[in-house]
């Protein structure tokens, strides 16, 4: 089934990679990937992969810049050794917040970084809620876009919240159709914070829309989790408004700045994230479980290179 498959890791989520290839019960490929002493990026594969449907397993999360570059080496190393076709499995996409011209003199850095991985040489990019759905445009090649709202709302099932006391909570105004997804697969009602700017740095959140929320479960959902203010927030938000516990959904945890130090402090029972980006040492509150999206990419990965259909996936 998988005679022409390779599986090649970067540096940048190798326990995932190794996930992935225990899912479809193919070996990663050997590969040196080292540092020279000026910090440029050394690859060299340890095996042949002409002729192979090659996918790359790298998230370009934090250090950003160092684990894109080594994306787009790892491209021209299997573009160079001749495979049929190469694949970039990104779970979480960095360079994703500047997707416009919101200002004058501004980057779409988005469409830079998805010009870069095509003129390198990849074929196909698999990746999971982008942070803005129209990426997928910037790109002149196949793009499969998964989500992980299936495998969070399967989690927020398993603890067995009645209905009658579940609220389903947006933080902002620009989540609602997330909320609304989750909602229409969790049930419950919905209410939405909002959220404000009050400068160029800073944002208010002091009103609730919808609900009530007094006594009951608030689950809220975000795509990722950054540095944990908008998160936070709404949490303080809900918590103010009574409700009873408070639980956070997210597809990325990137974690950054004073994010952990902002949940520890939050109204928050726990705080539920995939495994799209490592966690580093010392990112583990006891207050923060981590799913697996292993299975989701494996099966990903199994339909394209069988030529399948992965809507199944993601409809």
């Amino acid at each position: 089934m998988y005679d022409h498959l390779t599986l090649i890791s970067g540096r940048a989520h190798p326990d995932l990679a190794a996930d992935i290839a225990d899912y479809l019960g193919v070996p990663l490929a050997a590969i040196e990937l080292e540092d020279f002493p000026d910090g440029e990026i050394s690859v060299k594969l340890n095996q042949n992969i002409r002729g192979r449907d090659v996918f790359l397993i790298q998230p370009t999360g934090p250090p950003v810049n160092d684990n894109l570059m080594e994306l787009l080496i790892l491209i021209d190393t299997c573009m160079r050794a001749s495979a049929e076709r190469i694949t970039v499995v990104v779970p979480y996409f960095g360079y994703a917040r500047q997707d416009r011209k919101d200002s004058g003199r501004v980057p779409i850095t988005s469409k830079l970084v998805a010009n870069v991985i095509s003129k390198a040489g990849a074929d196909r990019v698999l990746t999971m809620d982008l942070h803005a759905a129209q990426i997928q445009g910037f790109f002149d090649l196949p793009v499969d876009h998964l989500y992980a709202a299936p495998i969070l709302d399967d989690y927020f099932k398993s603890i067995d919240i009645p209905q009658s006391e579940l609220v389903i909570v947006s933080p902002d105004e620009g989540s609602i159709k997330r909320a609304l997804q989750h909602k229409e697969n969790l049930g419950g009602t919905l209410a939405i914070v909002d959220k404000r700017r009050s400068s160029a740095l800073h944002t208010e959140q002091a009103n609730l829309i919808g609900g009530p929320i007094d006594g009951k479960t608030a689950l809220i959902f975000d795509d990722m989790i950054s540095t944990a203010g908008s998160i936070v927030g709404a949490a303080e938000v809900a918590s103010n408004h009574g409700a009873r516990e408070i639980y956070v959904g997210a597809a990325h945890g990137v974690f950054c700045g004073p994010a952990l130090k902002r949940l520890a402090e939050a109204p928050i029972k726990e705080i539920v994230t995939t495994d799209s980006l490592p966690l580093r040492p010392g990112q583990r509150p006891d207050n923060l479980r981590s799913v697996s999206i292993a299975p989701l990419l494996g099966e990903a990965i199994r339909r394209i290179h069988r030529n399948e259909s992965v809507s199944y996936l993601f409809d």
